[in-house]
């Protein structure tokens, strides 16, 4: 079965290869809200504080890298033809090794444990380059062209360099090594949120915003640079970890943020353009995600531009909370409340189910709990975002909706679970 996109549904993974991974992101989304409901001021007083190092990683490793694995493994085979080995035990023991890893990486700062984040280096890295390689694997050999394939093949090596450098910080700070800390620091930062996060959004974007959201194509000539130029310019920007760039690492660090702010602007002008003019729950959620990114690079240019802005700790906290809150979050999200369904009807019909006994999508998750989620997620944003900037008592505001926003999230994915394993008893 073949779709508009150029999909080969007929080659998609078990469902319950993506559906592990789509199941627990949620949870951690409702750890970090948690974890802002107790430690709300120290998590967002400083970028170094543990309580922040353990939400950054809830967050990135255990929400986004938990549903972007998940992406992948069902995206790779169906949009570009790249099988990958035994998908439900890669699945296992990648999501295993992530589980435990992460848990125990922000259980070590939170509890001022080292012994316990050291010995999560070594689970995140094995899990890390391990998707990385077999998932690779299945990239480099499929006969398929395209830019799409060629920034998710981007995406996977940035996902590497960001596992390796995170080893590399532990690494540094446990055994003493001679690397720049901060430096270091900020270089695997840029590459997990650049080198893999935007750019696996972006790949993915290429087919899932036209197709979701009905609107033209990406511009085959931003399409063709994009993956390139920001493989480019983040290795040139990585080269201060050796040498002194000075004033080039601000310019390459400019061009990359203008870069990023152009994804944003153009996914938001081909969501004006369409035709179709009504806006569902996807749409506004890539919206919030692409005007977050603007205001991103936005700030990040001015901290380029006059130092003195991003030496105010308060900055730096900003920035964490308009990519992993503004951009990822509701990017991620409003392409799971598409996908899930779509999941779900698509394995009742490889079991047989009768036309009638099969749910339409849009019944799977009502209007109205996508509606509120979206609006929990922008009130979420907004005053995470008045925490940092106001003050103290402002950041006990915001916690609150984090566990409420992602617990609905959850018992939407829990409801689409519950429907497959009823039917079909896949996870038998």
């Amino acid at each position: 079965m073949a779709g508009a996109f150029g999909l080969s549904f007929e080659q998609a993974p078990p469902v319950s290869v993506p559906y592990r991974f789509f199941l627990a992101a949620p949870v951690f989304g409702v750890l970090a809200g948690l974890l802002l409901v107790v430690e709300g001021g120290d998590a967002l007083a400083s970028r170094w504080t543990p309580q922040a190092l353990a939400l950054t990683h809830l967050l990135a490793l255990g929400f986004m890298l938990q549903a972007m694995c998940g992406a992948l493994l069902q995206f790779m085979p169906v949009a570009v033809g790249a099988n990958v080995w035994r998908p439900a035990w890669v699945a296992a023991a990648v999501q295993a090794l992530l589980l435990a890893g992460t848990l125990m990486l922000t259980g070590g700062w939170l509890f001022a444990w080292p012994a316990l984040w050291q010995a999560a280096a070594p689970l995140l890295l094995l899990a890390g380059l391990g998707f990385a390689a077999v998932v690779s694997w299945g990239l480099w050999r499929t006969p398929a062209t395209g830019m799409t394939l060629w920034t998710l093949r981007a995406a996977v090596g940035g996902l590497a360099v960001t596992v390796a450098l995170g080893a590399a910080l532990v690494a540094t700070v446990a055994l003493g090594l001679p690397l720049p800390l901060l430096r270091l620091t900020d270089v695997h930062l840029a590459w997990g949120l650049g080198g893999w996060s935007l750019m696996l959004l972006a790949g993915v974007s290429y087919h899932v915003v036209p197709m979701f959201q009905l609107t033209q194509a990406y511009p085959p000539r931003y399409t063709r640079a994009f993956a390139p130029l920001l493989l480019a310019l983040l290795l040139g920007w990585s080269a201060q970890l050796w040498f002194n760039l000075g004033p080039v690492a601000t310019a390459l660090a400019l061009l990359l943020l203008a870069l990023a702010a152009g994804h944003g602007a153009i996914t938001l002008w081909l969501q004006h353009t369409r035709k179709r003019k009504i806006h569902d729950a996807t749409s506004r959620h890539f919206r919030l995600a692409m005007l977050s990114l603007l205001a991103f690079c936005t700030l990040g240019a001015a901290c380029a531009v006059w130092p003195p802005l991003g030496t105010d700790p308060r900055t730096a906290v900003a920035q964490g909370v308009l990519a992993l809150v503004g951009v990822f979050t509701p990017a991620i999200s409003g392409m799971m409340v598409k996908i899930l369904p779509f999941l779900n009807w698509l394995h009742l019909q490889r079991l047989g189910v009768p036309t009638a006994g099969v749910p339409n999508m849009k019944q799977m998750i009502p209007a109205a709990g996508l509606a509120g989620q979206g609006r929990l997620q922008g009130w979420a944003l907004a005053l995470l975002l008045a925490a940092v900037a106001g003050h103290r008592w402002r950041g006990r505001l915001a916690p609150p909706w984090r566990p409420l926003t992602r617990g609905w999230v959850g018992t939407c994915s829990a409801r689409h679970a519950a429907m497959s394993v009823s039917a079909s008893g896949c996870w038998r």
